[in-house]
């Protein structure tokens, strides 16, 4: 590579894992690009105040999960998989990547995830506010925005779920992901009610996270879950009925990389939890897209929802939005937009995307790239 050449590309640096398969990926899809690798920043240097950035560096901020020494300084559980603590690994997270931003500020270095698009994304309740009041459809919600009162317990869901005529919510903790503590709850009237979790609760109460996906059928043991799961905040939202595909409930991850939809995959699952770690399988995508055309719907508008889901996080160069296709296949709303939603690996662009050959990290690359050369022309002379 010439030095005119390699002068004008960014330099890049990533805050993560080191070793981790996120990073690997990322320094993958650079080799793949013809570029040297990232610079990583390790999260213990961000969480110990030893990070530094570079000048002129461009810095992707990629996940702080899959290592116990981090997970516990967040929050401040010994186990990683514990449930509890996650309004503490909420404020001990989003003020490291406040200070992310500050030393990238100071070295004259550029950041491709805003602090505030983080925070937002991170608490279910607000972001789900956001995308409402921006247009974008959306499971109803008791506990949307930040003026919500906070749900204190099984007393609180249930007269929530009363009072707006829900017999079927996800009450999901406000600051989890990967399906940690979430509880898919039905009621049919006194006395009668059902819930599938991936939470197990020990003999001394304390809760764990599974790979299996259980079933609590009395109100004792749903009230003594929910009531456990709320001092770190809960939201929740309408069960909306779901497509299916081969007998299974169905939705999507979108990825939307720099305003588009660049990535798509089809999720299935027995369970109302279609996350893949929890038994979900992936679906075809080209079943999906032609049961949405068969419905008499669009396959360009759905992907739509989800740019116009992105929108809202303009600071933020990926994310990965979860599309819920009603019955039917006609209608969609968005379940959740996830700041770290492009864990797809060996998963290719969407026709038409301009990111075919590319993963969802390739895609990346290739928009700081593009960037970079829109900001050459727009400053010469």
């Amino acid at each position: 590579m010439s030095q005119s050449v390699s002068s004008a590309l960014p330099r890049l640096a990533v805050v993560g894992i080191p070793g981790n398969r996120r990073v690997g990926l990322f320094q993958d899809a650079l080799r793949a690009a013809g570029l040297p690798a990232a610079r990583t920043v390790p999260w213990l240097d961000v969480l110990r105040g030893d990070a530094r950035f570079l000048p002129g560096e461009t810095v992707r901020v990629d996940s702080p999960g899959e290592d116990a020494e981090v997970d516990r300084l967040l929050r401040g559980m010994d186990d990683p998989t514990r449930v509890e603590g996650s309004a503490r690994w909420y404020a001990r997270f989003t003020a490291a990547v406040r200070d992310v931003a500050r030393a990238a500020d100071a070295a004259d270095a550029e950041v491709l995830d805003d602090p505030g698009d983080i925070a937002v994304l991170f608490d279910k309740r607000i972001c789900h506010g956001v995308l409402d009041t921006a247009g974008v459809p959306v499971p109803e919600s008791p506990t949307s925005g930040p003026a919500a009162a906070p749900v204190r317990g099984w007393a609180d869901v249930r007269a929530l779920m009363a009072g707006h005529r829900m017999p079927r919510v996800f009450v999901k903790p406000a600051h989890g992901s990967s399906a940690s503590g979430v509880v898919a709850l039905e009621t049919a009237g006194p006395g009668r009610i059902r819930a599938a979790t991936s939470v197990e609760r020990d003999a001394e109460g304390r809760l764990f996270n599974s790979l299996r996906v259980r079933r609590c059928t009395t109100e004792r043991e749903v009230a003594a879950l929910i009531d456990a799961l709320a001092p770190d905040g809960l939201h929740i939202e309408r069960w909306l009925p779901k497509a299916s595909q081969r007998g299974r409930v169905a939705d999507l991850r979108v990825v939307v990389v720099a305003g588009r939809a660049t990535h798509a995959v089809v999720r299935t699952s027995r369970y109302p939890m279609t996350n893949l770690h929890l038994g979900g399988a992936r679906g075809d995508l080209g079943h999906a897209r032609a049961a949405v055309e068969a419905a008499g719907g669009s396959w360009e508008a759905a992907l739509a929802v989800c740019e116009r889901a992105a929108a809202c996080f303009p600071g933020t160069l990926c994310v990965g939005v979860d599309l819920l296709p009603s019955t039917g296949w006609r209608r969609f709303t968005v379940g959740e937009v996830n700041a770290f939603g492009d864990l797809l690996p060996r998963l290719t662009g969407l026709p038409g995307s301009g990111a075919e050959d590319l993963d969802t990290y390739g895609a990346q690359i290739a928009a700081v790239l593009n960037r970079t050369r829109n900001d050459r022309v727009t400053d010469a002379p």
